[in-house]
């Protein structure tokens, strides 16, 4: 791990975005736009962040310190340009022994692969290095220009360059490091604004680096990994990029995807060897699937935990502390909640199991529900090992059901079950030979008249 810095901007409002929350903090793959940047920086080896936000801020702030709890956060109080931003961090950077790496909030496919080509740059020599990618249409993006010894010159923002300038596809990603904190404040006293838009860009520091006699270098990326995001519609490209990226890791590590497309992942999916995932399935966070496990099509999870070998759905929920362990069944239509299920047992159709604990082997009959919430307060239901709940139960809560009890059909339990009991609350059956073809008869009459 170095001595590095991260500083992120992430002042921007989100105007285009037409939403009152910050950009930075709409989500991608279970988490903020704020939160993949970060975790990219961490897996780069880069441990301290400082964030710089615009005011009003708080929640970006939070978000960062969820994932960076050292995090350092400043407050640029007018949008001047990124140069203006990176300032607004000085504190965090004035004293930062190792390099200095400019990022942002907003482009959070970024890799930590290629954070460390930029931190190996660093380590080899270069004061400056630019991220820099090959745009098909590059449009909106500023263009790095190279002197006639192809070293890195300078970076011209479109609406400041000439035609032939704008004729270049190798474009800047904004991504830039710096060598040391006296190379960045020296580069930042100097940056002006005399420009179209009379902002103070950060990308002036290349053309000011390569008149010092710097060592001016670029690292390539790809135009997706560099991406911002700054509308609705530029979020939903990411997230499609993202999922992409987070479906071939899983199939890479050796699980099958039936329709890949129609898996959704999030960023801390964890997907074992050899599991099987039909279509059109919905991981959000927090979820584990162990190895050799079955998942239907149809289904939703979220922070739930899938046994090794055991079998879920189709259209089947597990919402948090769903535990489903080695072997165990949840079939169609099942919903549990905060419950472990034990190994073997059986939930296979149309099922409600909240705030419980199922024996190993019991098996739970279709319809069944567990009676958890009296209005006030949640209750928990307790099945032993062994049991069968018989089919349309309800189990009111706090409930005991012993190992081996059979609980008949049609039941409603709200006292404990000793095991290896019987326990029906069933209506006594009665009928009335002939009832219904006399009925049948006076309707048919009654039609005639």
């Amino acid at each position: 791990m170095t001595q590095a810095l991260a500083i992120v901007l992430a002042a921007g409002k989100g105007t285009r975005m037409k939403s009152d929350l910050p950009k930075v903090l709409h989500g991608l793959a279970g988490a903020p736009m704020l939160s993949h940047v970060l975790r990219a920086a961490a897996s780069a080896g880069i441990p301290r962040a400082a964030l710089v936000v615009g005011p009003g801020m708080d929640a970006v702030g939070e978000a960062g310190s969820a994932v960076t709890p050292d995090a350092q956060v400043f407050v640029q109080p007018e949008q001047r340009g990124t140069a203006d931003a990176v300032k607004a961090a000085a504190p965090a950077y004035s004293a930062a022994p190792g390099p200095l790496l400019v990022l942002y909030g907003d482009t959070p496919l970024l890799r930590a692969e290629t954070l460390k080509a930029v931190l190996g740059e660093i380590e080899a020599g270069a004061d400056l290095v630019v991220i820099g990618f090959e745009a098909t249409d590059p449009t909106g993006y500023g263009r790095l220009l190279f002197d006639d010894k192809g070293r890195l010159a300078g970076i011209r923002e479109e609406k400041d360059a000439t035609a032939a300038e704008r004729a270049l596809t190798l474009c800047n990603s904004g991504i830039m490091a710096f060598r040391s904190n006296a190379a960045l404040s020296d580069l930042l006293s100097r940056i002006g604004n005399d420009n179209a838009k009379g902002e103070y860009y950060l990308t002036d520091a290349v053309a000011l680096a390569h008149g010092d006699g710097l060592q001016t270098r670029v690292v390539l990326s790809n135009a997706e990994e560099v991406l911002g995001v700054n509308s609705r519609s530029e979020l939903a490209v990411a997230e499609g990029l993202m999922q992409r990226r987070l479906r071939a890791a899983v199939m890479e590590r050796g699980a099958t995807l039936v329709a890949p497309e129609t898996v959704f992942l999030s960023y801390d999916t964890v997907i074992g060897r050899d599991v099987v995932i039909e279509p059109n399935v919905i991981m959000a966070t927090g979820v584990t699937i162990e190895d050799g496990a079955t998942i239907r099509g149809f289904c939703h999870f979220e922070k739930a935990h899938i046994g090794a070998g055991a079998t879920v759905g189709p259209f089947a929920r597990f919402r948090p502390g769903a535990d489903l362990a080695a072997g165990a069944h949840a079939g169609n239509f099942v919903e549990i909640k905060n419950s472990h299920i034990a190994e073997g047992a059986k939930v296979n159709h149309l099922t409600y199991i909240g705030d419980s604990t199922v024996g190993p082997k019991t098996n739970i009959g279709a319809g069944t529900i567990t009676c958890n919430y009296d209005g006030f307060a949640k209750h928990r239901t307790e099945i032993g090992a062994g049991a069968f709940i018989g089919s349309n139960s309800s189990l009111v809560a706090p409930v005991k059901i012993g190992d081996g009890a059979y609980i008949g059909s049609g039941s409603v339990i709200s006292k404990d079950v000793p095991a290896d009991a019987l326990a029906l609350t069933r209506a006594k059956q009665e009928e009335h030979e002939g009832w219904a073809a006399k009925v049948r008869e006076r309707r048919s009459r009654g039609k005639s008249k």
